[in-house]
């Protein structure tokens, strides 16, 4: 994939409240989430390990929405293979214009899914 320009990197108001949260109790959240913006940069969507299409949003929404399931920080070092974080967030490519948008971040152990209702919110048509 040939990019013509730098990825822009865009959040729900939700998403940055979640974040700032959640880094106050693990202390090496942010720094891992901007490794995560990193390599979210450097290689395509489908490249990264544990990221998954979420398919029912309906016929409404007509953006792909991605869950990133294996999002290691260095606080959950040792507490298993499925624990830690998920990041919900969509890719849109346009013409001249490449943007992720993160809609959502929680620790798996505080939340079994994703706010379905967030993601219609702003992205259904």
């Amino acid at each position: 994939m040939v990019r013509m320009s730098a990825v822009k990197f865009e959040a729900v108001p939700e998403f940055s409240n979640e974040l700032k949260a959640l880094s106050k109790k693990y202390k090496h959240l942010e720094a891992d989430f901007k490794n995560f913006l990193r390599v979210l940069e450097k290689n395509p969507i489908n490249s990264i390990p544990g990221n998954h299409r979420i398919s029912d949003l309906g016929v409404t929404v007509q953006t792909t929405v991605y869950k990133l399931k294996n999002f290691r920080s260095l606080d959950c070092k040792g507490k298993g293979s499925r624990s830690g974080f998920r990041i919900i967030y969509t890719h849109i490519i346009e013409e001249d214009d490449d943007k992720i948008i993160f809609i959502e971040i929680y620790h798996k152990n505080n939340q079994s899914n994703h706010d379905k209702d967030r993601i219609l919110r702003y992205f259904e048509e």
